[in-house]
């Protein structure tokens, strides 16, 4: 990695010396570019007030105001998305490979139950269950687990109008959420 010093004089991070957009968090194709080729902002330029900031893909957080995030390593320096991304070799979102172990295809299997991959993925890395339009009608039950979780936490009590698979597959997602975020030794 390579270091040097930001706007404000602060240290600053980068993982490879081509430029990347703060807007949108693209990395220049070729060292000397000068402007973003997906949202025509010069590279190193503060974001526009208005539109999407770039989000990470591997944590789901977006950039703050100024298109970078703080580091995990040193909260003082502040990171391109790309930098961002490559910190997270050394500071993961969670136990990913054990996620890959319990993943068929593109669903995710917990105790009995399947749900698709990218959406329990996030959920666990997040805490929110954000399908967006297109998963509304992927409402299984590992998925409903996930929003009560979400919802009412992972106190094992008995809720109204519930079933037992409901309570099962909840039992399934606290499991899988203590399980993803240990820490290995």
């Amino acid at each position: 990695m390579l270091s040097g010093r930001s706007a404000a004089g602060r240290p600053s991070v980068t993982a490879s010396r081509l430029p990347v957009c703060l807007q949108c968090g693209v990395e220049g194709g070729r060292a000397g570019v000068a402007i973003c080729r997906r949202c025509g902002l010069p590279y190193g330029s503060q974001p526009r007030g208005t539109g999407e900031l770039a989000s990470c893909p591997v944590c789901y957080r977006t950039t703050d105001d100024d298109g970078r995030f703080a580091s995990a390593a040193d909260p003082a320096r502040r990171l391109d998305l790309v930098a961002h991304v490559a910190e997270h070799d050394r500071f993961p979102a969670g136990d990913d490979e054990w996620l890959e172990s319990v993943r068929e295809g593109d669903r995710v299997r917990l105790g009995r139950w399947t749900a698709p991959y990218d959406l329990v993925r996030r959920y666990l890395v997040t805490g929110a269950v954000d399908g967006g339009r297109a998963r509304r009608e992927q409402h299984d039950t590992l998925v409903m687990a996930m929003v009560q979780v979400a919802r009412w936490g992972v106190a094992g009590g008995q809720l109204v109008g519930d079933q037992p698979d409901w309570a099962e597959a909840r039992a399934a997602v606290t499991a899988a959420l203590e399980r993803y975020h240990r820490r290995h030794a």
